[in-house]
């Protein structure tokens, strides 16, 4: 597992998967929503693990009905851009995978900066522009441990 605090890197270590896991310390929250963790299969919000795909604002944690990248639709960026958010941070799991632009149109049409990455790279960025006092979301997609894992031949 890695911890961090105040940004810098204290420990590493590896899990029994091979797979590093991050938990985060923070100083203050001030209530809002932060990412505490992450790893294979989950991400934890103020130490609270969630084990599917979520939406992320500073004061709500939204259930994102959403298997993977392959399943964004244009329908589901038109609801992400009623969000009262100027940045949003498109998680997209264990790898990049970037979305057609015709689906991602209404977040722009909305005056919305999108940013796409991984998962875990979008907890890292969402809590550094939380504590910029920003605007922001993530929609993570959040893949179960299988997907992870691949069988050895």
């Amino acid at each position: 597992m890695r911890q961090i605090t105040g940004g810098r890197q204290m420990q590493a270590a590896r899990s029994g998967l091979g797979s590093a896991h991050l938990k985060f310390h923070l100083a203050r929250s001030d209530g809002r929503n932060l990412f505490t963790g992450y790893g294979p299969g989950f991400v934890a919000i103020n130490g609270a693990q969630h084990r599917s795909s979520i939406i992320v604002t500073a004061d709500q944690v939204l259930p994102w009905d959403i298997a993977g990248p392959q399943a964004f639709t244009e329908a589901g960026f038109i609801e992400l851009a009623k969000l009262p958010i100027e940045i949003l941070l498109l998680g997209t799991g264990a790898s990049l995978s970037f979305p057609h632009p015709r689906l991602t149109q209404p977040v722009r049409d909305a005056g919305i900066g999108l940013e796409v990455m991984d998962t875990a790279a979008a907890c890292r960025t969402y809590n550094i522009l939380l504590g910029e006092d920003r605007r922001v979301a993530a929609a993570l997609v959040v893949a179960s441990v299988e997907t992870h894992s691949h069988p050895r031949k």
